[in-house]
């Protein structure tokens, strides 16, 4: 498995430069107008000056993709993102499964000179991304309603906001915004404190949350919502992995071999939740339909 990694990200990394940016405004997101213009900053594995929203498309094989899709929201402290190893490499595994990913590039508010809000813009390019999706089903082969959210650090902060939260009341301006925001699952790893509900989750999606004990930042709130979803009657599952720490992405950051495999884990939990159900096939006895 340990020799696997490097290979897997070098396919992320060829797949991500060969594959479209999907933009989620067909003329701009509202509120970046002054700087749309601007083109990303690319350093290594790391994007920065985020003003075009987009997604970037993996698809599943023809052969065994299921109708699932998850948009995948990298991390980077709002003030870059990680595409590569918290983007890329986690679309690749969920196509393994079946999955279809699509990795979201969101404005990021602690962007040197940045004027954008994490609760206002970042959140409104994910509710955007999940609508998006749901829009273009058809195109994809996408079951719209098992369309879940996945997000690191940071972007575990957005998948909070917008799962675990009432979606605001907004106008809709085009056939996209008239589709729900709402994510159908929601994974979360190691994701910072922000986002999290004020009063009980009742009524969010099923939560699948992994941190490192050691992680100062993030593992407090990740067993808090953890405990909140309990509380609220949300189907949770939690991995608290044993002496680690923050960001070891897809587990290549990682020496221990249980936080090698935390991405099978989550692959059972997405199968105990019916999502990894080809669409049309029944579930079996036992198992949950979405």
């Amino acid at each position: 498995m340990r020799s696997c990694l490097p290979l897997l990200l070098a396919l992320a990394c060829a797949a991500a430069a060969a594959q479209q940016a999907l933009p989620l405004w067909p003329d701009g997101a509202p509120g970046s107008e002054r700087r749309r213009a601007e083109p990303e900053k690319v350093d290594d594995v790391y994007i920065s000056n985020v003003h075009n929203p987009s997604l970037t498309v993996a698809r599943a094989d023809s052969r065994h993709a299921n109708g699932a899709a998850v948009v995948v929201v990298p991390g980077g402290g709002h003030r870059m993102l990680v595409f590569q190893n918290e983007g890329m490499v986690a679309a690749k595994h969920l196509n393994r499964i079946g999955v279809t990913a699509f990795v979201l590039k969101y404005r990021l508010a602690r962007d040197k000179g940045s004027s954008y809000t994490i609760e206002g813009d970042a959140a409104t390019d994910l509710r955007r991304a999940v609508r998006w999706v749901r829009a273009h089903a058809d195109d994809y082969g996408i079951d719209p309603r098992r369309v879940g959210v996945m997000g690191f650090s940071a972007g575990g902060e957005l998948v909070s906001l917008v799962a675990d939260n009432p979606e605001p009341a907004t106008q809709a301006r085009d056939a996209v915004d008239r589709q729900s925001a709402r994510p159908d699952f929601q994974v979360l790893v190691y994701p910072g404190p922000l986002g999290h509900p004020a009063q009980a989750a009742t009524g969010a999606p099923p939560a699948f949350i992994v941190a490192g004990s050691r992680d100062k930042c993030c593992m407090p709130p990740a067993l808090g919502l953890y405990q909140q979803l309990i509380a609220a009657g949300v189907s949770s599952e939690l991995h608290l992995y044993a002496d680690t720490d923050h960001a070891f992405n897809m587990g290549q950051r990682g020496e221990r071999i249980s936080l090698l495999h935390w991405p099978d884990r989550l692959s059972d939990w997405l199968a105990d939740g019916g999502w990894l159900i080809p669409r049309g096939q029944r579930a079996p006895e036992g198992v949950p339909a979405p």
